[in-house]
């Protein structure tokens, strides 16, 4: 039988082994474990280090590679959110393949953070060349008018016909017809035989701010007068609106707003942030909405540089110039300007959830349950599903205006899904027709 009286000593050794000799005090413990420790290969503790820094990266990027891959790559659904009795489902969204299938992201892009970015950064939009028109407003300013149609991306030319479709779009916040995601929705609405025309906001589009005042997320005053003029110059020819972002907040308002009278036969929203109130709380949330809140309004004060005389009479220009958060800007440039009490009254009034209830014409909404910077929290479900004109289409996955698909990540989804819409639509019998006022003599 073996004896180790020293294990048990507290005056010996705690081993016999001489390199392992010490008195067992709990200060030469930890020296102990750190004698074992060094006797682990470096390569293991290279092997943790990666680990821990790809878990960390992994949750702070949203990845979802490990979902798609074990559920095979299958896709996540479509979610449609109506009331039951809309006739806008039954008779144009349920023949709506893409609405019905499944949304396919691009392996390599597989984060709303990476879809985000590439979508600014690498977002490949088709080769094509706008004709610009000059449009001028009530109030003096001049509105840049980017056109494209068929004859722009195939190379033949078209015989005019007065009843082809035109898709007025309106672009997102600090973004214009140049945009990568604005390309991609011109080309391909184009290619299918539409004419597109891009709504640039004021000061952009290669044109100064020729009045005192500059455009806003509830500023619905220039899409109505580009709308009544398309409507007045183009009769014959149905009119849809597509709103991105900030220009799909503008949108919805502006249909709330107009009711029934309004010249628009169908209108798709895509990435709403629907309440800015809720949208503002919530890019100041979490570190990596702060990025994004950053780097908005980095772009904010670009746009306000281009038009530094506009601003340095209308606004508070060393407030600008300091501005490190969407907030900030909107605190010293844009509620001023606007002339409204605080920033959180300009959020208020200016939300498109409220106006949700007034849409009278058949309207898509599309966004993204990962949005990183519209936020689902904003979204009016309930509102939505109580208006008969609308349909509400979330995806899991896709960012923010991203939604890229295939291994070559070469088109976004809610593109293809927004002509797919319109065009069921125009084949309908439920575009929207605004009635004639009758006038009394």
């Amino acid at each position: 039988m073996l004896h180790f009286p020293l294990l048990f000593s507290s005056e010996y050794c705690l081993f016999s082994m001489d390199q392992y000799c010490l008195p067992a005090d709990s200060s030469n413990a930890y020296w102990l474990l750190l004698q074992v420790l060094s006797l682990i290969p470096l390569w293991h503790y290279l092997l943790l280090a990666a680990f821990i820094l790809f878990s960390i990266l992994y949750n702070f990027l949203e990845l979802y590679f490990l979902q798609d891959l074990f559920s095979g790559f299958s896709g996540s659904p479509v979610l449609l959110s109506y009331n039951t009795s809309s006739s806008i489902l039954n008779a144009v969204v349920s023949k709506c393949k893409i609405l019905h299938g499944r949304y396919f992201a691009t392996p390599w892009l597989c984060s709303p953070h990476l879809q985000t970015l590439f979508l600014n950064y690498f977002g490949r939009p088709p080769p094509l060349k706008y004709t610009k028109q000059l449009f001028s407003t009530a109030d003096g300013e001049t509105i840049a008018l980017d056109w494209l149609s068929t004859s722009h991306v195939s190379g033949d030319v078209a015989s005019e016909d007065e009843s082809v479709p035109i898709v007025v779009v309106i672009p997102g916040l600090t973004s214009d017809s140049s945009s990568q995601y604005i390309k991609h929705l011109a080309y391909h609405t184009a290619k299918r035989g539409w004419k597109v025309v891009i709504c640039n906001h004021r000061g952009f589009g290669g044109v100064s701010i020729t009045s005192g005042f500059s455009y806003n997320a509830g500023w619905t005053e220039d899409i109505r007068a580009v709308v009544n003029y398309l409507h007045k110059e183009k009769s014959m020819a149905p009119l849809f609106v597509v709103g991105t972002s900030i220009g799909a907040n503008i949108l919805v308002k502006y249909l709330g707003e107009d009711g029934e009278n309004i010249p628009v036969a169908g209108a798709v929203a895509v990435c709403s942030p629907w309440d800015l109130l809720i949208g503002d709380r919530y890019i100041r949330r979490r570190r990596v909405q702060k990025i994004y809140d950053k780097a908005i309004a980095f772009g904010l004060q670009d746009y306000a540089k281009l038009h530094q005389s506009h601003f340095s009479r209308n606004a508070n220009w060393e407030g600008i110039e300091k501005s490190f958060t969407v907030r900030d800007f909107d605190d010293h440039a844009t509620r001023v300007v606007a002339k409204y009490e605080s920033v959180d009254t300009f959020y208020r009034r200016c939300s498109s959830s409220t106006y949700v209830q007034s849409v009278s014409v058949p309207l898509l909404c599309i966004s993204a349950l990962d949005d990183p910077i519209c936020t689902t929290e904003a979204i009016p479900w309930d509102e939505c599903k109580a208006n008969k004109n609308i349909v509400l289409a979330t995806v899991k996955h896709g960012g923010h205006l991203a939604f890229f698909e295939g291994i070559t990540a070469s088109h976004l989804w809610w593109v293809r899904a927004v002509n797919e819409f319109l065009g069921v639509l125009h084949s309908s019998n439920y575009m929207h027709v605004q009635e004639k006022v009758k006038t009394d003599f």
